[in-house]
């Protein structure tokens, strides 16, 4: 693991930590950051990721795919993270 990783890492398991809103202002300020650095077509990131909600919904709808609870998916990234 080169030390990129190490700290990224380090950093995403102090974020975890943090209490729920928190965790979420900060998800939102990264992604903002990102918007910055690789999306020109914001109106383009909307309609992409309204299509993609969409889409996901109409499956769950449909029965052709099932939610994870979000403790399941927690517990699964943890275990990941722990290695």
């Amino acid at each position: 693991m080169n030390l990129g990783t190490m700290i990224g890492a380090s950093i995403l398991q102090a974020a975890l930590k943090l209490p729920s809103r928190e965790r979420a202002d900060l998800a939102a300020d990264l992604l903002a950051s990102l918007d910055d650095e690789l999306i020109e077509d914001r109106q383009g990131l909307e309609r992409a990721w309204a299509s993609e909600i969409e889409r996901r919904a109409r499956r769950v709808l449909a029965g052709e795919s099932s939610a994870t609870p979000w403790e399941q998916v927690k517990q699964r990234i943890e275990r990941r993270l722990a290695k």
